[in-house]
């Protein structure tokens, strides 16, 4: 990345402050980072002051602003979506227009900039969808899928990473636990046997520098990662921190949630390759032939299952614990520093 120019969409949010971070302590040229939020883009400016970071107020909604931001971008990191489960379900046209449209315009805005490659964040609710964030990320893949398929000669290399439970960041339920552990109130579990894959917001930025590296267009990656049970997270966050054992007001399962979530079907698991801690699913690079999906099948069968929550590796107490105490907003609670 030495000497490169990268774009981050939706830039200030966790994973995109993270990546801003990670940047500016290389020797990029410039880091432009695309979001909405003016109040984010302030206290980025002073968390940072460096001359390297441009700060671009837009929406990937609008095509001119997402014009602007990647105009002399080497890299974009696609990140902007709308993530939130319950807001998606209620306004699923929102949905639609920020994670599909909105993607569509990065793709395409990129492609005509000469970006040489572009990476589309991506969910694990996006296999086997139940809700609408699902559902939108979904067709977000198939949308970037459909650009490295349909414009073979594009000098814009564009793949996905999908992950799951991006740990502390916002939104995510351990900030929350933590807020209620202090607050000496009972935790909030839904369905303490349902099942998450856990990864450090360090472990999702590799992942998209790993297919930054390695893409081919149209190209999904995965990073494998562990999994523990809802029960087992809140009881090590509370021994963690020195609470004991916690007490537990049990919500039941929402409405668009899983038991288990899957990062890879078995349809895609059957085709992918294993790069050490990663999975890589090469694109269906079939041409637009009609013929070949409806005419020609694959006679072989595979018996793989989905790589889920459920079968990855299950952490118990004391692993949970140790994951956890390597969250640096973790370690600041420790050591007394205020988060």
């Amino acid at each position: 990345m030495s000497g490169a120019t990268v774009t981050i969409t939706g830039g200030t949010g966790s994973f995109g402050s993270t990546m801003v971070e990670r940047l500016l302590s290389q020797d990029v040229h410039a880091v432009h980072v695309l979001s909405r939020d003016e109040a984010k883009q302030e206290a980025m400016r002073r968390r940072f002051c460096d001359s390297r970071l441009r700060l671009f107020l837009g929406d990937v909604r609008d095509p001119a602003s997402v014009t602007e931001s990647v105009t002399g971008a080497d890299f974009v990191f696609h990140a902007a979506a709308l993530k939130q489960v319950p807001s998606c379900e209620f306004f699923p046209h929102q949905a639609v227009q920020t994670n599909i449209v909105g993607s569509r315009n990065v793709i395409e805005a990129a492609a005509a900039a000469g970006v040489r490659s572009v990476v589309c964040l991506s969910t694990d609710k996006a296999v086997y969808p139940v809700n609408a964030m699902g559902m939108s990320k979904a067709l977000m893949e198939k949308t970037a899928q459909a650009f490295a398929r349909n414009h073979p000669g594009s000098r814009t290399t564009v793949s996905i990473t999908r992950y799951g439970n991006v740990m502390y960041s916002r939104g995510s339920v351990i900030p929350a636990f933590v807020e209620q552990l202090r607050a000496g109130v009972p935790l909030t579990v839904t369905e303490p046997e349902m099942t998450r894959f856990l990864m450090s917001l360090r472990e999702s930025v590799e992942l998209v520098e790993h297919a930054f590296l390695h893409a081919e267009p149209g190209d999904l990656f995965i990073r494998k990662a562990p999994a523990c049970t809802i029960d087992t997270l809140a009881r090590a966050l509370a021994k963690l921190l020195g609470y004991g054992e916690p007490q537990f007001r049990l919500l039941g399962m929402r409405h668009g949630e899983k038991l288990h979530e899957t990062l890879l079907s078995r349809e895609e698991l059957g085709k992918a390759s294993s790069q050490d801690d990663y999975f890589r699913v090469p694109l269906d690079a079939r041409s637009l032939d009609y013929d070949l999906y409806y005419d020609c099948g694959e006679r072989a069968r595979t018996s793989v299952q989905d790589y889920s929550s459920e079968n990855t590796e299950r952490l118990d107490l004391n692993q949970t614990m140790r994951l956890l105490s390597e969250i640096p907003e973790l370690q600041e609670l420790l050591s007394g520093v205020p988060a």
